[in-house]
């Protein structure tokens, strides 16, 4: 395995735990549809969060968050919908986040940002 792949484990990890932390329930992870992957799938009172993790070093020169184009949300949108589909819920408003987590290995730190409602549904 890839660092970038053991810094993107770990970055799930964390931001798994955060979102627990913060009151949502984690009802999935690495949700994978014939369109894409959507690393979290959480919810709240009030909203069913697909939220893509990105991980980056503490040194990244560009935010985690600026990696989630057009093309990756349209995927994330399409594979929502089949997870909507699959799993019908009227309960819950569905919103669409970005979770940053910006690990540094010196200093053994990890850094969250939550963006909620990153991106609309481009579908």
């Amino acid at each position: 395995m890839k660092d970038s792949q053991k810094n993107g484990l770990w970055g799930e990890i964390f931001a798994a735990r955060y979102l627990r932390e913060k009151g949502y329930e984690v009802i999935s992870a690495n949700y994978r549809s014939r369109f894409g992957e959507i690393d979290i799938i959480a919810q709240d009172a009030e909203y069913l969060c697909f939220v893509e993790v990105k991980t980056r070093g503490a040194d990244a020169i560009a935010a985690p968050g600026e990696s989630v184009d057009a093309a990756k949300q349209k995927r994330i949108s399409l594979t929502a919908a089949q997870f909507l589909t699959q799993n019908p819920t009227t309960a819950r408003q569905p919103r669409f986040d970005v979770l940053e987590v910006y690990l540094d290995a010196q200093s053994r730190s990890v850094k969250i940002r939550l963006l909620q409602n990153a991106f609309d549904s481009t579908i």
